[in-house]
Order: structure tokens, then sequence, then C-alpha cells
């Protein structure tokens, strides 16, 4: 990849405009994917701790594929990535449509797994160079474009996902498992082409010199802010994962055929909303926080006044949760106010950290620092994902929102290893 300084720029929108869409098509079938494979194994019969060992091989996968993606695209450039990420996901679902009910339950865990596990190299693939991207297309010119720009396409990307979980368990309810993939695949393979033949030139392209010793950043700060980052994410997947669906599901469901497709479809609109209005907070922060106005060290003080917000949420829930003393309906409405609420500020809290990361990096490995933060996301996806399945199945609703609070707090402390206002003295980009 040529320096930034001498690389030749884009079409900007355009090229933003077709990243996008790219993106987006990826994050609808992989959202529908995680709810499909949580409702459909759930009703086989997986406990929560199987159900959590569905999903590792795919958040272990973001760990490794992160590490390394930056490089590769440092490497190969970033188009070459966004389409293999693609690939590798419609190979994924080709792959899932294999199953067979008659497999034993070990093997058919394993072999979830496994394709979980290229769905995640998947997705890792194809985020790192959308995010990479937006740091080479906002217009340098513009005051708080790189916030309001990252801030729209992660945002608007989080409310598509919420839309795939929507449309996972809709799937499932309509046409069953098998189909349901099939179709996200053929999907899929139609939104690659369009991508690569609409794709406008200029992205960056690689460069042979590029060394994987690169990934590992001496900026002090980007060594916070990817900490802090672990347990951001890990605070919200404790829940999301596993617990929180599994307890609507025993709500919600009778336990007849229809009861169970009714609670599909509740489960599926919750999750749907929850991530589609995080989105849109997400893509409204640099509004909310009146970014434009200010300058890079009062970001980063907001950085560590939201996460110390978000630690009260969980920390409230769960109190609730544990005097409730088990499933009801009071509790369930309070619960979903209350996830709600979590879902604003861990969206304002997810917008200042994407804006950071590309704010401190700078723009000759803007991909190794941008793979090596997201290293760090899929490090706590894993963390919250494992303690999903086992802060509920040994500990019920309030341990997993307990557990959920320890590492919202372990969050913030983090953040206050962030370089200090009278330090920090750069403009926005």
């Amino acid at each position: 990849m040529q320096p930034a300084s001498t690389a030749p720029r884009p079409n900007g929108v355009a090229a933003y405009m077709v990243v996008t869409l790219g993106y987006w098509a990826f994050m609808l079938t992989d959202g529908a994917l995680r709810m499909l494979v949580l409702l459909h194994f759930h009703e086989l019969g997986f406990s929560p701790i199987q159900l959590a060992y569905l999903f590792l091989g795919y958040e272990l996968m973001g760990v490794v594929t992160n590490l390394s993606a930056g490089w590769i695209a440092a490497r190969f450039g970033l188009t070459r990535t966004l389409y293999g990420g693609l690939l590798l996901q419609i190979g994924a679902l080709a792959a899932l449509a294999q199953l067979d009910d008659s497999w034993t339950l070990w093997g058919s865990v394993a072999f979830v797994m496994a394709v979980q596990a290229l769905s995640g190299v998947a997705k890792d693939l194809t985020k790192m160079s959308a995010k990479s991207a937006v740091k080479v297309l906002a217009p340098e010119e513009m005051q708080g474009a790189l916030f309001r720009w990252v801030a729209l396409l992660t945002g608007s990307k989080n409310a598509v996902k919420g839309f795939g979980f929507l449309l996972g368990a809709a799937l499932l309810a309509v046409w069953g498992f098998e189909v349901s993939i099939w179709a996200m695949a053929a999907a899929l393979t139609l939104i690659l082409i369009a991508t690569a033949a609409l794709m406008p030139p200029g992205l960056p392209q690689g460069r042979a010199k590029a060394k994987f010793s690169e990934v590992f950043s001496k900026d002090a700060n980007i060594n916070w802010l990817s900490a802090a980052r672990v347990f951001l994410f890990g605070a919200r997947d404790v829940w999301f994962v596993v617990g929180v669906p599994i307890y609507f599901y025993s709500v919600l469901s009778d336990g007849t055929p229809e009861g169970n497709k009714a609670a599909f479809f509740l489960i599926g609109i919750f999750m749907a909303a929850w991530i589609i209005g995080y989105g849109a907070v997400q893509a409204a922060a640099p509004r909310i926080l009146r970014a434009r106005e200010k300058p890079l060290a009062e970001i980063v003080e907001l950085a560590r006044l939201w996460v110390g917000l978000l630690t009260l949420i969980p920390a409230t829930l769960a109190a609730a949760a544990y005097m409730a003393g088990g499933p009801s309906h009071g509790l369930t409405l309070v619960l979903i106010v209350g996830l709600l609420a979590f879902g604003a500020v861990f969206a304002v809290n997810s917008s200042v950290h994407s804006y950071l990361i590309l704010a401190f990096s700078k723009g000759e490995r803007v991909t190794m620092d941008v793979g090596f933060y997201y290293m760090s996301n899929a490090v706590g996806r894993l963390l919250g994902t494992l303690l999903s399945g086992l802060s509920y199945q040994y500990g019920g609703l309030s341990l997993c929102l307990a557990t959920a609070t320890t590492m919202a707090a372990l969050s913030w402390l983090m953040a206050t290893g962030l370089t200090r206002r009278a330090q920090l003295e750069a403009p926005p980009a």
C-alpha cells in the first residue's frame, strides 16, 4: 500500500457507497445466520453452554483473522480482502447447508463450529476492509468528516445486521433451516458480483514489503483503546449471545410447535430492534456529542465518561433479576427497557472507539492498526460468548448481567490509560 501522501485518491463518495453496499449485504447474512443457528439448535435441545460452543470458532477465528488481516490488506490491497470476505461467507453458507440431522450431537457441534469459524474469518476480512477504506476515502478538508463517515458506516451496518436477526428468525419459521441458508448464499453471490463490477479504482493496492511484525502497535493510545474495546464488547456479548435470547425463549414459548414459532418471531423482533436502535444511535453519535466542535482531546475524555455510564445499567438489571428470583413478565419488561438503554449508551461508546482508532492511526499503517484493534474486539466477543453460556448455565440471568457489569467496569479502567487532555493537541481529523 502506498503512503497516504502519494497514493492517488479514488472517487470518495462512489467508492464509499460500493464498499458500504458490500458491507451491508455481508452483515445482513451474518445477523440472519447467527439467529438461525441459535434458535435452530436450541429447538433441537442444545444447552446454553453447547450453544455458546457453536459460536466459539467464529469468535476465535476473529482474533486470528484480525491479527493478520491488517497485514494481508497492507500486502495485497483492500479490495482483495473485501472480495475475499464475501466469497468466504458464501462458502460458509453452502457448507452449513450440508448439515445432517442424523449426525451425533457432538459431530454436529464440531461441524457447525468449523463452519462458523470460516464465517468468522469472512466477517473480519470484510469489516477490516470497509473500516480501513473510510480512512482513505473521508475528505481531509472537511472538519469532523472522519467521525461522521465512520459513524455512518458502522451505524448503518448495525441497523442492517438488526434486520438480519429478524430475517433469520422469520426464515427459520417460514422456510426452515436448509432452504434459508441456500437463499442467503445465492443473494450474497449476486452482491459480490455487483460490488466487483461497480467498485471504482483508486483504493490502496498493497505494498510488497509490508512486514507482519508491523501489526503490533507501539502507540500507547492504540494499545489502551484496544484493551478497552476487549471489555466493552465482552460486556455486551456476555448477555447478548446466549443469556437473554434463551431467557426470552423460556418466558415466551409454551412448548408447542406454534408457540415455538411465535417465540422465534418475538425474539427476532427484539434482537432486531435492539441492533437497529443501536445502529441508529451509533450513526447519530457525532451529532449527539457535537463532535465537529470538539478537539480530539475532548473526545478522549468522552470515551471515559460514557463507559462509566454504561457500567451502571447492567448493574441495575442484575440487581433486578436477582430480586425477582426467576423469570416473570415484570422482570421481562424491566429487562427490555434496560437493555434498550444499554444499547443506546453502548452505541455511543462504540462509535467513539471507532473514531479514535482511525484518528490515532497513521495513514501508511491504518490497516495494521485497525486489524489489531478489531482483533481486540474479537477477543472481547470470544470472552463474552464463552461467559454468556457459562454464566447463564450456572447463575441464570442475574449472573449474566453481573458479569456484564464487571466487564464494563474493566473497560472503563482501560480507558483511563488513554492520553490525558493536556497531552493531546491535535484537532480531529
